[in-house]
């Protein structure tokens, strides 16, 4: 099912990014899919919370070869047929007494989304269009979620397991983003020592005609022919530009570990 493999993932709902006409708003939701059966078939599963703490999850199996197939929850419709349409985008349809029921249009976006659109009636027999955006996460779960489903209803074993995944989701986002922090830092102290070696190579290049002392504040100049000189006298007392040099480059003071740093 090579078409599939786009999507073969545990993706997390946006609940904020979704728009919903029919049905509650999630306030959190999981949807994964899996190859099984040699990858001849596409395994659909979902749990999703509820703005009042309820919990839901729902299971079934496509088969994605166009044709209709019975489905093991009558309540919902009588066959479903899945359709890739190529390899960003498959279409579930859901049919009762040879009626269609109930569209679901999966398509991944160029950002590496997946977008669920679920079109259908309502007892009413009102047209809505329910749209949803999930982020695929970077562990693979027990199991997954979304609003559009199949057999559907609360169970209290899905609210502990849910409570209880949004918990060790927290917790690994929160020590994947502080390695992120340190990451930064190394990045920026890296940058930095980068900086003081290109300068400290700079320097001992320089023509000096003293020894430097540790923590005391010298000046770079440039000379006209390019090369480089410190000097001990600053810029002010050149009466605020470079004096007889072509241009003045940066005050530096000489570290501990031999290393030269700008002065601001």
């Amino acid at each position: 099912m090579v078409e599939a493999y786009n999507f073969l993932a545990s993706w997390q709902l946006f609940p904020e990014k979704g728009v919903y006409e029919f049905g509650d708003r999630p306030r959190s939701g999981i949807y994964k899919l899996e190859a099984v059966e040699n990858e001849r078939l596409l395994s659909v599963s979902m749990n999703w919370v509820t703005i009042e703490n309820q919990a839901f999850e729902s299971k079934y199996i496509l088969v994605p070869d166009g044709q209709e197939h019975s489905f093991e929850n009558p309540e919902i419709a009588d066959t479903i047929s899945a359709t890739f349409i190529d390899g960003i985008t498959f279409e579930t349809r859901f049919f009762r007494n040879r009626q269609p029921v109930l569209h679901v249009t999966n398509e991944i976006m160029p950002n590496g989304y997946l977008k669920i659109t679920q079109k259908g009636n309502t007892p009413a027999q009102r047209e809505y269009t329910n749209v949803e955006y999930y982020h695929k996460q970077m562990s693979v779960l027990p199991y997954s979620a979304s609003v559009a489903g199949a057999l559907i209803k609360p169970t209290e074993e899905g609210v502990i397991r849910h409570k209880a995944l949004t918990a060790m989701e927290e917790q690994t986002n929160m020590q994947l983003g502080q390695i992120r922090k340190q990451i930064e830092l190394l990045a920026l102290q890296a940058q930095e020592i980068q900086k003081r070696k290109e300068l400290s190579m700079l320097i001992y290049n320089a023509k000096l005609n003293f020894a430097p002392v540790i923590g005391q504040t010298y000046y770079l100049y440039e000379k006209a022919d390019g090369s480089h000189l410190l000097s001990l006298v600053s810029p002010r007392e050149w009466g605020g530009g470079a004096g007889p040099y072509k241009r003045f480059i940066a005050a530096v003071k000489l570290l501990a570990d031999h290393t030269w740093m700008e002065v601001v």
